[in-house]
């Protein structure tokens, strides 16, 4: 049987105004008018309907096009052919998909999410929870199409020390980011070393960010596209070397690589490994947001508060400081002493949970699409990195200090027993 289509409102030829636009695949007709009235009853919004018995995934991306904000999925007539419809259009698209079935399954639930489904609801529709789902919607929409693309964000991830856990945290806020934003977002390995993103996210890579980085000067949108490989969330990696490199890229061929990256991108996610002269990189534009992360341990610290201090000039990224692997009575440091030794505020704090990381890195399946402690603070970064920027006051830069402090904290051989740290901060 072939498809066909119904059409319960028209869908806009022109730039699109508050209402939503949603295409709602089932293969059954009933199933589709339900729908199509639960969504109706939760505010302006306009619903195409598609019988997907014959659609094939093509067929389907063709008939959506541009239009669409989102598509809600019937799961019951075909589980495992609508789930690959639902990973399909969340790989290749920047639609937000959400499916429904008459079964509170939780296997369904669960392969639903792991295909890339916002959201999962159970029929008959409840009404709080698809107004709840439309709003996030609403928010969370692709750009009007008709506007001119903006270069995109750069958000750089580096260590104050090997093993702080750089890449753990850079890939699951890339995957974060990619879900959350609906917006196209690459993540790029640059440990050329040693970079394993791509492990961490269980998936392979034919080619790699050196490949890119040979060719630097004929590189464009194609070329970058052909060494990409796409997580199941949606995110496109170009990953680290399987083997070690036998060059050392430039300055000017990273530049041309974040270059076409940003014009073809809405979000960069780098991970620098541990990388001391960054700005050497051509990474830290102005307009770019930079992580560093580091642990509450006395060599972290101090190498952070080094790196800290060339951030003081006025093209430098914004900077905001992660403590990974945070417990908050660590040899008996508070905020404050924090704050102090890093001469500025921290602004995230990754709990400790060895266990988490480690099945992820055994399995391939990243922490922010489970439940975890760690998960719902790297959704809270990515949600903070959607949002747009707050203006702040230009001043001019002060006169950098030189001041001393101490950092008490408790020795490993005796809970009595304390010594001191001290080391040099630049005041500001």
């Amino acid at each position: 049987m072939s498809s066909t289509l119904e059409t319960h409102a028209a869908v806009p030829e022109s730039p699109r105004d508050l209402a939503l636009f949603l295409a709602i695949i089932s293969p059954d007709r009933q199933r589709r008018i339900a729908a199509s009235g639960a969504l109706a009853r939760c505010g302006n919004v306009h619903t195409r309907d598609i019988e997907a018995d014959a659609a094939t995934l093509e067929e389907v991306r063709d008939r959506l096009g541009r239009s669409f904000d989102g598509v809600l999925i019937d799961l019951d007539g075909d589980p495992r052919r609508a789930l690959a419809l639902v990973e399909g259009l969340c790989i290749d698209s920047s639609l937000i998909v959400m499916v429904f079935s008459s079964r509170s399954d939780p296997e369904l639930m669960l392969h639903a999410m792991r295909a890339g489904a916002r959201e999962f609801f159970v029929a008959p529709f409840n009404h709080d929870a698809v107004a709840r789902a439309l709003q996030w919607v609403s928010a969370h929409r692709r750009p009007d199409p008709t506007q001119k693309r903006a270069n995109g964000r750069l958000h750089i991830f580096f260590g104050s020390k090997g093993g702080v856990g750089v890449t753990t945290l850079a890939t699951n806020f890339a995957v974060a980011l990619a879900t959350q934003s609906r917006q196209s977002t690459l993540l790029i390995d640059l440990n050329l070393l040693l970079g394993d993103a791509a492990l961490n996210l269980g998936i392979r890579a034919n080619h790699s960010v050196a490949n890119a980085l040979q060719i630097a000067s004929q590189l464009d949108a194609n070329l970058l596209n052909s060494f990409l490989v796409r997580h199941p969330s949606g995110l496109s990696v170009l990953a680290a070397p399987a083997e070690l490199p036998n060059f050392v890229p430039s300055g000017a061929e990273i530049g041309k690589l974040l270059a076409v990256a940003r014009h073809q991108f809405d979000n960069i996610v780098i991970d620098a490994g541990k990388k001391i002269d960054l700005r050497q990189m051509h990474l830290f534009i102005a307009s770019a947001t930079a992580y560093l992360v580091t642990q509450v341990g006395i060599p972290e610290l101090r190498n952070a508060n080094r790196l800290i201090a060339q951030f003081s000039a006025d093209n430098s990224p914004r900077l905001e400081i992660v403590i990974n692997r945070y417990q908050s009575r660590f040899l008996g440091l508070t905020d404050e002493h924090l704050a102090k030794a890093l001469t500025r505020p921290v602004q995230w704090k990754i709990p400790n949970d060895f266990k988490a990381v480690s099945a992820m890195q055994s399995n391939g399946k990243p922490l922010v699409q489970l439940d975890s402690p760690i998960a719902a603070v790297l959704r809270k970064m990515a949600d903070a990195a959607c949002a747009p920027p707050i203006p702040t006051e230009s001043k001019p830069p002060k006169a950098a200090a030189v001041t001393e402090f101490r950092i008490p904290w408790r020795a490993a051989r005796g809970a009595n027993a304390e010594g001191t740290l001290a080391a040099t901060a630049r005041a500001r």
